[in-house]
């Protein structure tokens, strides 16, 4: 295929030469009408840009296959069968795969370590979760993909479930095998979903992880806007062989999907895969060179120390992701959230992820040694500091046992059924009425519909008080918790 060719691009560029006067929406009328202080702030092309895909770039019948043809091209970059662009990022499109391979009160076999947006699909649609418990590591106290083994063992639990979702890589980077646990799902007869949002670029670097449709994943969800060069919200879902219905997907997903999609984020999408078509094994190549400068300068740091390649065993994760680069500041005497505030009000560097030990940083084929060597500045700056640093507030972290909770009600039935809060420390043994989620990374620590133990009870608990934001629970605070009525 030409992938020269961008044809949402292509078509925006026609339009804006157009006379046509537009008597649709965007009522700002390519920015006519938008407040000039609005325009002054975002540009004038933003507006010129931002235009019907039907009745606007393409005619009421969409003859002119303007969508179509950038879908198929991105399908033909990435190795898949099929591709859809999403412009409600990867928290629909993840909704949409799951209910295009399960139904209500249908078992689906689910990676505990899966975002927010999964337990929202969860609630929505009524399936039942197969809790498939990750990788725990017990040295860093994080959890890592899930391997073939655990799903296998899930399967013994819940033969009849419909597939199984997995999350990889997580947002410390690490990944899953995603081949072996594809095998074992399709000797059960079943699809795999992988929910693969920070790893789009997996596909145009060799020295990145394997990506998921080339490892045998049925349908694979990313994330364009994570570690791409797409806009906000920009996802697209993958779809190869005949386990996952097209048709089922496409209803499944129209039940869920904006009917005002954004063209800027089309237009993203499709700029950004012929860009990696085109550039992407150099720009990647420089971008993980870059890297391993990084972690090498970062090494040398009094305090801080790069992980990467100790999160990978047999135990563990099966891979990581260079480009993820996660520093361990627990050497300073301070926490991750202390790091992160200090690095941004200080220093003008945002970092996307802090917890209790550590910070992680995102590099992509964007950056270059400007912006290495302002990060490794603005680093250097904090150890130097090391022993004037706050000291890590005492947060109650729990081992697997205390976050391996029991499913005892839908999630559906527990969001929706009668609640009441209660102070947190009388919420143990009471079933969860509410997802809290540590952001970021979302993962949930409480899903609706599971026994709270005490040591979960605590870790939301003192992490709030020592830093940790939990946006999703209806008291931010974490004094209450939203639980099942008695």
């Amino acid at each position: 295929m030409d992938h020269s060719r961008a044809p949402v691009l292509d078509a925006l560029a026609a339009h804006g030469g157009n006379s046509d006067l537009t008597f649709t929406p965007p009522g700002h009328k390519q920015g006519r009408g938008a407040d000039p202080r609005v325009v002054e702030v975002l540009g004038r092309d933003v507006f010129a840009s931002d235009v019907l895909i039907m009745n606007g770039l393409d005619d009421r019948r969409m003859t002119g296959g303007v969508l179509e043809q950038a879908q198929e091209l991105m399908a033909d970059a990435v190795d898949a069968e099929h591709a859809f662009f999403s412009t409600c990022g990867s928290s629909l499109s993840v909704k949409s795969a799951m209910l295009a391979v399960a139904g209500p009160h249908e078992k689906l076999l689910v990676s505990r370590n899966a975002h927010k947006s999964v337990v929202a699909g969860l609630v929505i649609s009524g399936i039942e979760p197969v809790w498939v418990h990750p990788r725990w590591d017990a040295e860093h106290h994080i959890a890592h993909p899930p391997g073939p083994q655990e799903v296998a063992e899930a399967f013994e639990r819940a033969p009849d479930a419909k597939g199984m979702l997995l999350i990889t890589p997580t947002a410390y980077g690490t990944t899953a095998d995603v081949g072996a646990v594809a095998r074992v799902c399709h000797d059960h007869g079943r699809p795999l979903i992988v929910d693969e949002a920070w790893g789009a670029h997996y596909p145009f670097h060799p020295d990145l992880p394997t990506w998921a449709m080339d490892a045998g994943a049925d349908l694979c969800v990313t994330s364009v806007h994570k570690m791409g060069a797409g806009l906000e919200q920009g996802s697209v879902y993958h779809v190869r062989g005949d386990r996952v219905h097209l048709d089922a997907l496409r209803m499944r997903a129209d039940l869920l999907d904006t009917t005002s999609p954004s063209t800027l984020v089309y237009a993203g999408l499709d700029g950004w895969r012929r860009q990696m078509v085109e550039h992407g094994r150099e720009l990647l190549g420089d971008a993980l060179a870059l890297v391993r400068r990084v972690r090498e300068e970062i090494a040398g740091m009094k305090g801080l120390h790069p992980l990467g390649e100790e999160f990978v065993d047999a135990a563990l994760a099966h891979a990581y992701d260079p480009l993820m680069v996660v520093v361990d500041v627990s050497g300073l005497g301070t926490s991750g959230y202390a790091v992160a505030d200090l690095l941004r009000e200080e220093h003008r560097v945002d970092v996307g992820l802090a917890d209790h030990r550590r910070i992680v940083v995102q590099f992509t084929h964007a950056d270059d040694a400007d912006t290495a060597e302002g990060l490794l500045d603005a680093l250097r700056a904090v150890a130097d500091r090391g022993g004037e640093l706050p000291p890590p507030a005492g947060i109650a972290l729990p081992g697997p046992a205390g976050l391996e909770l029991e499913s005892v009600m839908l999630p559906r039935d527990a969001f929706f059924g009668p609640a009441e809060h209660v102070p947190v420390e009388n919420a143990v043994g009471r079933i969860a009425a509410e997802t809290a989620s540590p952001y970021p990374p979302g993962v949930p620590v409480l899903a609706p519909g599971e026994r709270i133990s005490k040591e979960a009870a605590e870790y939301l608990r003192t992490g709030v008080e020592a830093g940790m934001y939990v946006p999703d629970s209806a008291d931010s605070t974490l004094r209450t918790l939203r639980v099942v009525a008695e």
